[in-house]
């Protein structure tokens, strides 16, 4: 199945993309975000928060983006 990610790390980019059927969103981040953490991230699938055992659908628009900068002053 196909979903639009969206990715505001870094520079960001915005891409359809091809996922198994039944994949979670804890899979998809794990799967695209290698090295990254969850906990640093605010996941948002159809620009809503969602739980990580949330199984992504045909067409779903995924959007991860950061809530930690590296280098910023808090």
């Amino acid at each position: 199945m196909r979903v639009l990610f969206i990715n505001n790390l870094g520079g960001g980019f915005a891409d359809f993309i091809n996922v198994e059927e039944s994949t979670n969103i804890e899979r998809f981040f794990k799967d695209k975000m290698q090295g990254e953490q969850t906990s640093d991230h605010l996941i948002r699938v159809n620009r809503q928060p969602v739980p990580r055992e949330y199984v992504l659908k045909d067409g779903d628009r995924v959007t991860i983006t950061p809530t930690k900068i590296d280098g910023a002053a808090c």
